[in-house]
């Protein structure tokens, strides 16, 4: 089969490359390579200028995850709890991922204080360094257009600018899945061992940011070393090897550390059964999201999906599909045919080797994503947007060479194919918010009569051998592909309330269990307003009736600070409307008002008061300062808290409040809620609120 075009310039040795003035290295960052068209180098900063201004817009006003902020902010507050990735600062239990991105986040909080954009800026630069770091990958080996369409793409995927905008880990996990890409090509290219043990450091990190899902990529990885680097199959093992026993330490040096530890010395790891971080590992952020049940938190807990039923649709669903699908039947086609073109290259082909990295990248991913039954999020299929990146652009470019050339011929007609199946699809998906608002109108428009005149084109273009005829619609149907994504993607950074549990982009058509489609209320509360930390508190009540997650001033409130908090003495009907209910054995009443009363009888102790979840207490850190000990963990099921823990907490004097069920408590944690409702004193202006004191304690 011919070579539809040649293959990149050798690598040459650095001993006989002229050093480049330091001057020049400046210039080229803002021209580009001179063998570069005069448009490469603009364009990029173009798109890395749209992936700032959607990811940053607004940044003050955002609303991120209060159960990652929380955590960040006790960071600030304690290295122990900055260390373990403590909820709180008085170090009781652990969120239920591991810390890296609470680092990166904390870091920045340290440095420029507490506050929205602080804790959302290292987002946005690591979501703008995967669009310029996937541009330079795919640039390499595909050219500039095919870099420029895959940054292109990536920038525009609905989901990732929504999540690029949220303090939830996942941008951290996708920039370290990318170097981790980025140094294995190097590897495969130089044969090389330094870089594969880079790749397998990077994700290692990406482990510790989310588990096992940095993971994914990992068969991708080894197959196409094995596969294409130009070493004896020997040595090509023995590298394998060596760059394992860096993922393991890379990977488990926090999770041994941390499980070395004496439990009575660390806080509890959250979403585990039996406080270690392994049990984490392989149950709740392991096989309990592929499985459902899991030796975590069991089915009930593990198998809530906000992004629709597992199975093969799950990813063009209502709710999924205009997050990440736009361009999956395009980028499904453009592997096929890319491989084929490639299918008589030698084995070490560049090209062909990126290939399989970036198709096995999307297809582990899909699969992954499609098949869990585990908790699933819309969120997590951001980690799938690199892959249909870069394939849209690889491909696409390989797949139109070949129709413009007449070469290949049994696949010349495979590009036009493409972009109609995609047009069509994006059609289906823009159809099913018809009436949601102008943008996404003029999108369908766009996307329809793009496509038709890109389909067109093409085919007009090839039989009457007219090349210009055929970059132009090349050029439209990128436009056309592009719209829906767009549209999507405005709304995602212009949105005025996003859910900062569970983001997505675009107009709402259905949440799954219990998300929903896009915007939305978070349960969580409103996000830090962006003051930093010691600044004035705004926790007034919110208009859904949710009243924390404002900023914390990190000293006790006046009791006149804030509207809903204003009065300690605030009536039980006043705190029903400004506060929210706490799920779990903690299923009391905690308003504003409640907190402030708190605060003024806290009396030394280290924690003002427990609670049953981790949403519970998040949000009453966020607005008091205060360490709040979370009892149950995320779902209320986590056996942080039990009754001798309780007792030596209160005969030390270290807790005095704790809110307990009207009903008795739930669970594992009904012992607790009666030895508190039995030996507590009730205090009467609040709901399922109790003291406790050392003479209390048998």
């Amino acid at each position: 089969m011919t070579t539809l075009a040649p293959p990149p310039a050798p690598v040459q040795d650095g001993r006989h490359r002229a050093a480049t003035p330091p001057d020049s290295r400046f210039r080229r960052l803002f021209t580009g390579a001179p063998e570069d068209p005069r448009w490469a180098r603009p364009a990029l900063w173009a798109i890395l200028l749209l992936a700032t201004a959607l990811y940053a817009w607004n940044l003050t006003s955002l609303t991120g995850n209060t159960f990652y902020d929380a955590a960040v902010y006790s960071g600030t507050k304690s290295w122990k709890a900055f260390f373990f990735g403590a909820l709180d600062s008085g170090s009781f239990i652990t969120v239920d991922k591991p810390p890296f991105a609470l680092w990166v986040m904390g870091l920045s909080a340290r440095a420029f204080g507490y506050g929205t954009w602080q804790l959302t800026l290292p987002m946005v630069a690591v979501g703008v360094g995967s669009v310029g770091l996937l541009y330079r990958l795919v640039k390499r080996d595909f050219g500039v257009v095919a870099g420029t369409i895959a940054a292109l793409v990536l920038t525009l995927t609905p989901i990732t600018v929504a999540i690029n905008r949220d303090t939830n880990p996942d941008p951290v996990l996708v920039f370290l899945m990318l170097l981790g890409a980025a140094a294995l090509l190097k590897a495969v290219r130089t044969g090389k061992l330094m870089p594969l043990v880079w790749s397998a450091v990077a994700i290692g990190f990406a482990f510790n940011t989310k588990m096992m899902q940095a993971y994914v990529v990992l068969p991708a990885f080894f197959l196409v070393y094995l596969w294409a680097t130009d070493l004896s199959l020997g040595r090509r093992v023995r590298n394998l090897a060596v760059a394992t026993v860096a993922l393991v330490v890379s990977s488990a040096w926090w999770m041994v550390i941390v499980d070395l530890i004496p439990a009575s010395s660390r806080p509890y790891i959250g979403g585990s059964t039996d406080n270690t971080v392994w049990d984490l590992v392989i149950g709740y952020n392991g096989f309990g999201r592929i499985f459902g049940a899991s030796s975590s938190v069991g089915s009930a807990g593990n198998g809530a999906s906000f992004g629709g039923s597992s199975g093969l649709y799950r990813m063009f669903n209502d709710i999924m599909g205009g997050q990440i699908s736009w361009l999956i039947p395009f980028a499904a086609i453009a592997l096929v045919g890319g491989l084929v073109l490639r299918g008589r290259a030698p084995r070490t082909d560049a090209r062909r080797a990126a290939l399989m990295l970036w198709g096995g990248w999307f297809v582990l991913h899909f699969l992954t994503f499609s098949l869990a039954e585990g908790t699933f999020h819309p969120y997590y299929v951001t980690a799938m947007a690199p892959g249909i990146a870069a394939l849209a652009g690889a491909g696409g470019v390989m797949l139109h060479q070949a129709f413009r050339d007449g070469s290949a011929a049994k696949w010349g007609w495979v590009l036009p194919a493409g972009v109609a199946a995609s047009t069509v699809w994006a059609v289906v998906l823009l159809q099913r918010v018809s009436g949601s608002g102008t943008v996404y109108t003029v999108a369908e428009a766009v996307a329809a009569l793009g496509g038709a005149l890109a389909v067109t084109g093409l085919l007009v273009g090839r039989f009457m051998k007219r090349q210009k005829l055929i970059g132009l619609a090349a050029v439209a149907a990128v436009v056309a592909l592009l719209a829906g994504p767009a549209a999507y993607s405005v709304s995602a950074a212009t949105t005025a309330s996003t859910n900062g549990t569970n983001p997505t982009a675009g107009p709402s058509t259905g949440g799954g269990m219990g998300g929903t489609g896009g915007g939305g209320q978070r349960p969580n509360g409103s996000a830090p307003s962006g003051t930093k930390s010691g600044s004035a508190p705004t926790g007034t009540g919110s208009s859904d009736g949710q009243s924390m997650g404002q900023p914390p001033t990190g000293t006790g409130s006046t009791g006149t600070e804030s509207e809903s908090g204003s009065s300690s003495s605030s009536s039980s009907s006043s705190e029903s409307q400004s506060g929210r209910t706490a799920g779990g054995m903690g299923g009391g009443q905690v308003s504003s008002a409640m907190i402030t009363y708190l605060e003024k009888h806290q009396d030394g102790a280290t924690w003002l008061v427990a609670v049953a979840t981790d949403q519970t207490a998040s949000s009453i850190i966020l607005e008091s300062g205060q360490p709040v000990i979370s009892m149950g963990g995320w779902s209320g099921s986590d056996d942080a808290m039990t009754l001798a823990k309780l007792k030596s907490l209160v005969k030390a004097g270290k807790l005095h409040y704790i809110v307990v069920s009207s009903d008795g408590g739930q669970g594992t944690n009904s012992e607790i809620s009666t030895w508190v409702k039995k030996h507590g004193t009730a205090v009467s202006a609040y709901s399922g609120l109790y003291r406790l004191d050392a003479s209390d304690v048998g």
